[in-house]
């Protein structure tokens, strides 16, 4: 079987969880014994850089790269509030790309063209005029969700307005390009409801984030203690959030009732606006190298997610980690989790704090819940198992015929 992968960034440098998220659907396809060519967008947020990739992945993959430029643009956003375009979308279309992609299908032929997200929809038109392929979405969330919710949250009238503008054009969007692909495989089950609610008629298969499990190893503190983590990209607007109200409204009645108690923070591109606050026992420490070495070498993990969608891979990691999790509903949307049990689902302050009693209480129940959480995640999120299930799922979509008006014929 022969697969292209459309990305909108990357797979390499792995600097967050989309990365990874692409990263390892490539590397289980490649495990799988699939013939696999990659095609990716490169932004000024994810370059592509070549010397970081591993060599035998390029020659595996003969991945190359087009740069776009997703920036904003004032003006291309102001037009398509005219047009009711969505800007979200239209920025990762590029006429230098398609190019690129219309000469790999002349070239070769396809069974499955695989996109990465939503982002990469404006190109189904050029796979259909060159190509017979099945093209499945890899839904990494709905997208149109994650900008309502910003809009919820956002205390400004004129900021509200815009980012409930985005959302309405992302979810008119979402709902025509849906009933366009051939399958959609989605990160969660709730999506693939949600999915389904927005008209969708196309086959859905649940394809959760998964892990190489035999890459994450738990290390167990005989003598825990009660410091917590968060490790997360700081240039995605709901953890920015997120942890604003983590650090104003919550952790200040932690630090009353355990002051003890130190919270680390950790991710790449964090705002000098944390440097800057004078928060008790809270250390930000920015970039790690390593990020499994900085989660092992903490006790309790902290998702304060307000808004945002799809599946967190930071959790998925804690709990191969064997991780304690305390986490917002909102942060463990999409996980198959048993609350109190495999991570502790807190949505106030009262919930933090309750969390906390019970780890204070016999400290060694932040390693019992942390081995429930590592038995969770290879369950349910063992790379090996999924991506057999999603090669399963191309060829069923390949038994059925096609019809595709817009392929060109010589």
């Amino acid at each position: 079987m022969r697969v292209l992968q459309l990305c909108h960034k990357s797979p390499y440098p792995a600097k967050d969880g989309g990365c990874l998220a692409i990263l390892n659907i490539s590397q289980g396809l490649l495990n799988a014994g699939i013939d696999l060519k990659i095609l990716t967008i490169e932004t000024h947020k994810h370059p592509f850089i070549k010397k970081l990739i591993p060599k035998d992945f390029i020659e595996k993959t003969n991945i190359e790269s087009v740069f776009v430029d997703t920036s904003l643009n004032i003006v291309d956003a102001f037009s398509s509030l005219i047009t009711q375009d969505s800007y979200n979308i239209s920025r990762f279309f590029s006429a230098d790309f398609d190019f690129k992609l219309q000469e790999e299908l002349e070239k070769n032929e396809y069974d499955i063209v695989h996109l990465e997200s939503l982002f990469m929809t404006p190109y189904l038109n050029s796979i259909r005029a060159h190509s017979n392929a099945r093209i499945v979405l890899r839904s990494h969330n709905l997208e149109f969700i994650i900008w309502k919710r910003l809009a919820r949250q956002s205390g400004n009238v004129a900021k509200r307005a815009y980012l409930n503008l985005l959302a309405h054009q992302l979810k008119n969007y979402e709902l025509d390009i849906l009933n366009q692909v051939d399958g959609i495989a989605a990160i969660s089950r709730r999506d693939a409801i949600d999915f389904e609610k927005l008209g969708s008629k196309k086959p859905k298969l649940i394809i959760p984030f998964g892990i190489n499990l035999d890459v994450y190893t738990p290390v167990l503190n005989e003598n825990p203690q009660l410091n917590f983590f968060h490790l997360g990209s700081m240039d995605w607007t709901p953890n920015i959030e997120g942890l604003n109200w983590f650090l104003d409204e919550i952790w200040p009645k932690i630090n009353e009732v355990f002051p003890k108690s130190h919270f680390y923070l950790a991710g790449r591109d964090m705002p000098e606006d944390f440097y800057k606050r004078k928060s008790p026992n809270v250390h930000i420490v920015g970039e790690v190298e390593d990020a499994k070495n900085f989660i092992n070498s903490n006790s309790i993990m902290i998702v304060p997610l307000l808004s945002g969608g799809g599946i967190r891979v930071k959790i998925i990691e804690g709990m191969a980690l064997g991780k304690a999790i305390i986490s917002t509903a909102v942060g463990a949307e999409g996980l198959h989790y048993k609350n109190k049990k495999n991570i502790w689902i807190a949505n106030k302050v009262d919930d933090f704090i309750k969390a906390i009693n019970y780890f204070n209480e016999d400290l060694q129940n932040i390693n019992k819940m942390g081995l429930n959480a590592r038995a969770l995640a290879e369950s349910d999120y063992n790379e090996k198992r999924i991506i057999e299930m999603l090669i399963s799922f191309y060829e069923e979509l390949l038994s059925k015929p096609i019809f595709n008006p817009g392929k060109i014929t010589s």
